[in-house]
């Protein structure tokens, strides 16, 4: 069975947006610090990564929220490398509150890609055994992401501090292109149940980014109203990121 692991967070307020609540960019920012602290326990940080010639990359996301969590809430953030295959590892993340009630769980998707010809790769066993994940050979399907049909756009440049270390624009910030355009009436009135997001290009330094979105209602098995909305970000005719976040009205 996967190795568990866990650390503690407490939310602060510049991790937080006009309503209180813990932003997205921020959450994942947290989720994936417990994940890397845990390969630096194991002894397969960055470094050790690095010298196989490869980098880990990050290409879905799936999330189910109870609630997003709030300022000044103390979380247990436990993580799991479950499943891998020979191209990608499926890594869980929980969101505690205190009292142990599970506020957001996240699945994600892994890959290595080769820095030199940024090429995906495949996993080495050298890298991947200490987690004791399962081996599957099937790769796991997430429901398909819904495109945007009527959008409305809004463009982005990108800047230097949205590039990491892979030269690339951090996973964390396509959240604030994917729901700035949405803007404050909506995200004051409606808080998210699920989504869903899917990485399809590297975007680099420099390039103007444009955020395309709309929105559908839809009605969930309980009868209860939410609405989707759909995003996507491209570069030119390039679309480099697709997501659909699923909102209930407060």
């Amino acid at each position: 069975m996967a190795v568990k692991f866990s650390t503690q967070h407490e939310v602060v307020y510049y991790e937080c947006d006009f309503n209180g609540r813990m932003t997205f960019p921020a959450m994942i920012a947290a989720a994936i610090k417990t994940s890397e602290d845990q390969s630096e326990a194991l002894n397969r940080g960055t470094d050790f990564v690095n010298k196989l010639g490869l980098t880990w990359i990050l290409t879905n996301y799936q999330l189910q929220i109870t609630r997003m969590p709030r300022v000044g809430e103390k979380l247990t953030i436990s993580t799991m490398a479950m499943e891998y295959n020979k191209y990608f590892c499926y890594r869980h993340f929980w969101i505690a509150d205190a009292q142990g009630n599970q506020l957001v769980l996240i699945e994600s998707v892994f890959a290595l890609m080769n820095i030199e010809n940024r090429k995906m790769a495949s996993v080495p066993e050298a890298v991947i055994a200490p987690y004791e994940s399962e081996k599957v050979t099937r790769i796991r399907r997430y429901p398909k992401i819904e495109k945007v049909v009527a959008g409305q756009s809004q463009f982005y440049q990108v800047r230097v501090y949205d590039i990491d270390s892979n030269h690339h624009v951090n996973n964390a910030v396509y959240f604030n292109w994917l729901l700035d355009v949405l803007g404050m009436d909506f995200l004051t009135s409606h808080e998210p149940v699920s989504a869903l997001i899917r990485y399809d290009k590297e975007i680099e330094y420099g390039v103007q980014v444009e955020s395309r979105y709309d929105q559908v209602p839809i009605t969930n098995e309980n009868g209860e109203a939410l609405i989707t909305t759909r995003h996507e970000i491209r570069v030119g005719a390039a679309v480099c990121c697709e997501a659909n976040i699923t909102w209930r009205k407060k």
